[in-house]
């Protein structure tokens, strides 16, 4: 990997007329990508200092594009950031899981250990791979996020009219998101005599903190954002539960902690699960990785009353894993 040199085309003052793809969206943002080898503390500095101008007025970093706006972009002059490049063979297993495309979205079965973007000690992530299989696309962004560890269904959006669609969605809940999880312990059953397991709400506000190292950890908290999920046991395990975790909303880790709230801590997680638990998965059935997968998504596109439902399967460790304690659990 190495360095990109200063572009020339940054060394001169730039004029860009916003289009469709870029109304609404802020003005850091808008240079976020524009300059995307640039620190953003030097974009917030040419903003800070009026040398970023709209229609030859100063504007601030949150001021919201306009269809026709035109931006002066000033030069920068300094040494770009090197911006590594996806491997051809990781553009190629991301583009085998892509479950639907059309003009408005790409909707992507994200492989577990994959970061959703780069940062913080992370090179890239799914979204700096997908522009690199879109080069022509002018707009791609994501619509939501998954943890790093967490596999499963991913929207991205191809037009910034689709992005704040789907926002909206997000925000009134009317967006629906499913996920399979493993976790170590029983589901307590509803009755004794028949294996009945019933379904539980999980309302306990979460709180996110940001270590001095940058890691974050969520915890319940009264002082935190409300947080709701949803429990349903799919199979009792010796040991463990397979659920489905439906989430009224999307904080930071919430399936993770709201599990471990409930006794029943996510199989393979190292920040907050059973170590015990996780030692003797890793040893039995080889579980390497966190046990949390997106499974369904279900959402309305522009244009379309029906809802679409995107699934992704299962991938092959973790479907090993379900497995080999589904037949364990049947001999004995």
């Amino acid at each position: 990997m190495t360095a990109t040199p200063p572009l020339s085309s940054f060394s001169r003052v730039h004029f860009v007329e916003v289009d469709e793809h870029s109304i609404g969206q802020r003005m850091d943002n808008f240079l976020f990508r524009y300059f995307n080898k640039v620190p953003k503390t030097h974009v917030y500095k040419i903003i800070r200092k009026g040398e970023v101008r709209v229609n030859k007025k100063r504007v601030k970093a949150e001021y919201k594009l306009q269809l026709g706006d035109v931006i002066r972009i000033p030069p920068v002059n300094m040494q770009l950031k090197s911006s590594p490049t996806p491997k051809a063979s990781l553009l190629e297993f991301i583009s085998r899981q892509i479950i639907f495309e059309n003009d408005d979205v790409l909707v992507i079965n994200k492989p577990g250990g994959l970061a959703v973007h780069g940062g913080s000690g992370v090179a890239m992530g799914l979204i700096e791979c997908a522009r690199a299989m879109y080069p022509d696309q002018k707009f791609l962004e994501l619509v939501h996020r998954l943890d790093r560890d967490t596999s499963g269904c991913i929207l991205l959006a191809k037009k910034r009219t689709v992005l704040t669609f789907l926002h909206q969605q997000l925000r009134r809940h009317e967006s629906k998101k499913t996920y399979t999880a493993l976790l170590c312990g029983e589901w307590a059953a509803r009755s004794a005599h028949a294996r009945e397991y019933k379904e539980r709400k999980v309302d306990l506000p979460l709180l996110k903190n940001t270590l001095k190292s940058g890691e974050r950890i969520v915890r319940v908290d009264n002082a935190g954002k409300a947080s709701t999920s949803f429990f349903r046991p799919l199979s009792v395990f010796n040991g463990y539960t397979l659920a489905d975790v439906r989430i009224v909303t999307g904080r930071t880790h919430q399936i993770r902690v709201h599990a471990q709230a409930l006794g029943l801590p996510v199989a393979g997680d190292e920040k907050y699960g059973s170590f015990a638990c996780n030692q003797r998965l890793h040893k039995l059935q080889g579980l390497k990785r966190l046990f949390l997968h997106a499974r369904e998504i279900r959402v309305k596109l522009p244009g379309e009353e029906q809802v679409r439902i995107f699934e992704a399967p299962l991938s092959d460790d973790l479907e090993a894993v379900r497995t080999q304690l589904h037949q364990a659990s049947a001999n004995k």
